[in-house]
């Protein structure tokens, strides 16, 4: 604590202020999140989980516990959310060492492979794949998980609409909702699968397609506050903007909590394997949006423009992806004041969702509480959902690098 400022100049004169702030610090570091801690309680709902999932069963992946049952709803392969789990079994074989999350980390992800047979169906291939047989491939580098991972970005490209530069994010809506070429928020965390297909053996075009998405969305997306549509749909023959819109947010101008996330993140992750400053910059443009207006607990209401604000629900999910994000881009700022707040943000916010408020602990098997999926749709509200556990799991491994000085990519 040399050169550190005191308040009590009599201290220091007496020679007590280095004892009076040692103790502060001292307090101050045992008020730390535990990383460990909340890794291990991780894994011992995880073993819960697995004893609820049917032997021979073909939908036996978790998605979501209902505010009003203690019970994993299951999902097969094609669901969106079928990544989620495996992913998350990964990475506690990454925190626990346990050898036997490796095998059913494995056993799950193996599940998936029909994913890749079928060509440019949903934009959702990354979530999918790249949660799953991303993070295998990174903890093992079986070449099994390499193929399936090119394979599934070929078809995640083959979406790709050069005269809009983006991906098309959901082809049922084309004619459902008459929306000739829409572009969901929640894609950019899909474009990693891109950006790593790119550097490992597949063609230099997925990371031009990436970037263009990326590009694209950072143009249109976005208001003049730097908060996001969740929807805009294109003109897919002059490539034009026509309007942004909202499906899971509250109004087509509101800031729908989730999406904000998935933008901090995916922003922070195009940086990251781009290095382009701007994307860098408008990481943090949306980062700041989003911390600007959060309640005391830094958990948001599950859009930030809901009427009923303060009875909303929130949307442990949303803070959840955001805690990792934040964790990342930290680590990119070079403002070291502005660095070090977002890193504080980020452990604040985990510490929020290990109190008992947010976990889940013995009312269900999940992480987490206070889920928001789809409020308009009356759906997945207040409840458990299995990526609000993976992006919580997935904070916690990278506090513990950042902790340990260690790369946020750090290999077993």
């Amino acid at each position: 604590m040399s050169g550190s400022y005191c308040i009590y100049p009599f201290l220091r004169r007496a020679g007590l202020c280095f004892i009076l702030c040692s103790f502060a610090a001292f307090v101050f570091a045992q008020d730390l999140l535990s990383a460990d801690k909340e890794i291990k309680y991780c894994a011992a709902q995880s073993g819960r989980t697995l004893k609820q999932i049917p032997v021979n069963m073909t939908d036996n992946i978790p998605r979501t516990i209902s505010a009003n049952s203690n019970q994993w709803k299951l999902v097969g392969y094609s669901d969106w959310c079928s990544g989620f789990w495996p992913g998350l079994l990964w990475y506690l074989y990454e925190g626990t060492h346990d050898r036997q999350w490796k095998i059913e980390a494995d056993r799950f992800t193996r599940e998936l492979t029909p994913l890749v047979n079928h060509s440019g169906f949903d934009h959702d291939l990354g979530f999918q794949v790249f949660n799953s047989f991303g993070n295998g491939y990174r903890l093992t580098h079986d070449s099994g998980y390499k193929k399936t991972i090119l394979q599934a970005a070929d078809s995640l490209a083959s979406l790709f609409n050069p005269r809009v530069g983006t991906i098309l994010s959901w082809p049922p809506m084309v004619k459902k909702m008459g929306w000739p070429h829409n572009t969901i928020i929640d894609n950019m965390i899909n474009l990693e699968l891109l950006f790593w297909a790119s550097k490992n053996g597949g063609s230099h075009k997925l990371y031009d397609v990436a970037v263009s998405h990326a590009e694209t969305t950072m143009h249109n997306h976005f208001r003049p506050d730097y908060s996001a549509y969740h929807v805009v749909v294109y003109d897919t023959v002059t490539g034009k903007k026509i309007k942004g819109i909202t499906h899971q947010g509250y109004a087509d101008n509101s800031m729908w909590a989730r999406g904000q996330s998935w933008a901090i993140y995916g922003f922070t992750m195009c940086y990251r394997e781009t290095r382009r400053a701007d994307f860098l910059d408008f990481a943090q443009k949306v980062a700041d949006r989003y911390l600007k207006d959060l309640p005391a607990d830094l958990i948001p209401y599950w859009d930030f423009d809901a009427p009923d604000i303060p009875d909303a629900p929130r949307d442990a999910s949303a803070a959840a992806i955001t805690a990792s994000a934040l964790m990342e881009l930290s680590t990119f700022v070079r403002d070291k004041i502005k660095a070090k707040s977002y890193r504080q943000k980020a452990e604040q916010m985990l510490k929020s969702l290990s109190s008992s408020a947010y976990q889940s602990r013995s009312t269900n098997s999940a992480f987490l509480l206070h889920s928001t999926g789809h409020q308009p749709n009356k759906t997945e509200v207040n409840a458990s959902i299995i990526y609000a556990d993976y992006y919580y799991l997935e904070a916690l491994i990278r506090l513990e690098k950042l902790k340990k000085r260690k790369s946020l990519y750090h290999e077993l």
